[in-house]
């Protein structure tokens, strides 16, 4: 069906905007008049000619959801039925891909679905945490809330995903910087200086030598360069994308001597403020951890989680088998069991997520502090160093005539 762009009036006098879709015009405007809304303007959109390319549709990003979920909690506070908030926020939203994901959950829920078996249809925008506790809050009818918490859950995960995405894309850019900068010399400065100490005739210090040398190895197997690197990016993926592949790149990054702490600190924070949220808003715990372990986003501590799963099916407390992993420190593990003890576990785990978060933050700053002098020594040090060994013959050479 065509989709029309719209302006009309309320009857307080504002002026509004959106889409929707409808058979026809006559039907669009009988639409909105149903929706007390008095037509100013409307048209057909032009359609999209890229509609069926995949590809080139726009990803749902997290700022979407989150504006989704706070906007939809609004709306169901405020007794507005599912159906037509569904409508409106589809209308609204800016996004074609998300807008054709919420026409279509619309569909569903009008067709009998539950809210939460429309989400699960869309896994890739809606994970399994988001359809949990949507499910959560239909049964205990407290939907507003839910989307509440899911939306400041979503804020704080996207806010300590940036953090981290921070810490590890400046030393990379530092370097990729720096082995651009270097092959340029290499490939191009290098190879002028080499002519002018050529015609010279004089012979070149040790320095000079290996530097031209490098020179006229990576002028003459750049083809072979590239294609190896790519080739080792291939590889990595591929392994990276089996089972085994997964699980050794996962134990490793755990293992590294800087990044690994601040991964286990991140797990720490994520594993308590999901299972958090979800007990809050009367998830089971076995279903909560099943959920969490999921979307920890390793397979190492996934693993873990599972396994303190079946211990709690077990009828063991949480905390115990959480003690028996080297992920989580004996502080968590005691105030969780503090937590258990007292009947405010959900609570709890609430104040060590927010201890983490605010510890993975101190660790960022220390990790970027410690990090900027050792890269500007590995910069000034790399290109200081062929700038140097170019010019010692030059020196040699004013040396001799003086």
């Amino acid at each position: 069906m065509p989709i029309y762009k719209w302006v009309a009036e309320t009857r307080k006098g504002r002026t509004i905007k959106g889409e929707l879709e409808a058979a026809d015009e006559k039907i669009a405007r009988l639409q909105l008049k149903r929706r007390n809304l008095t037509v100013k303007k409307i048209k057909e959109k032009p359609k999209d000619l890229f509609e069926n390319i995949s590809f080139m549709q726009p990803k749902v990003t997290s700022k979407d959801i989150v504006i989704f979920t706070r906007q939809f909690s609004t709306m169901i506070d405020a007794g507005l039925p599912l159906v037509q908030g569904l409508t409106i926020l589809a209308e609204q939203t800016d996004n074609r891909t998300f807008r054709q994901i919420l026409k279509q959950v619309t569909k569903d829920v009008e067709g009998g679905s539950t809210l939460a078996e429309a989400l699960k249809k869309h896994p890739k925008v809606f994970d399994d945490l988001f359809v949990n506790l949507v499910a959560a809050g239909e049964v205990g009818g407290i939907l507003d809330t839910i989307f509440q918490r899911l939306a400041a859950y979503i804020e704080k995960a996207q806010k300590l995903k940036a953090r981290i995405k921070g810490a590890m894309t400046y030393p990379i850019v530092v370097v990729c910087i720096a082995i651009i900068v270097i092959a340029v010399i290499l490939i191009f400065v290098i190879p002028v200086f080499e002519d002018l100490f050529s015609s010279a005739g004089s012979a070149l210090p040790a320095p000079t030598q290996i530097v031209v040398n490098m020179s006229r190895f990576f002028k003459g197997n750049i083809h072979y360069i590239i294609g190896a690197a790519i080739l080792l990016f291939i590889a990595f993926k591929k392994y990276r994308g089996t089972e085994k592949g997964r699980k050794n790149t996962d134990a490793l990054a755990l293992k590294l001597p800087v990044f690994g702490p601040l991964l286990k600190k991140v797990a720490v924070a994520r594993f308590t403020r999901t299972l958090g949220t979800m007990i809050t808003s009367g998830v089971p715990i076995l279903d909560s951890l099943e959920v969490v372990a999921k979307t920890s986003g390793n397979v190492i501590l996934e693993e873990v989680i599972f396994e303190v799963r079946s211990s709690i099916a077990e009828g063991q407390p949480i905390a115990e088998p959480l003690s028996e992993t080297d992920i989580f420190p004996n502080m968590v593990t005691q105030m969780i069991a503090v937590g258990e003890a007292t009947g405010a576990l959900d609570s709890m785990l609430e104040k060590i997520a927010d201890f983490y978060e605010d510890e993975v933050d101190t660790a960022v700053d220390a990790l970027t502090s410690m990090l900027e002098p050792l890269l500007m020594v590995f910069l000034g040090g790399s290109i200081g160093g062929l700038v140097v060994a170019m010019y010692l013959p030059i020196f040699q050479m004013a040396a001799a005539f003086g």
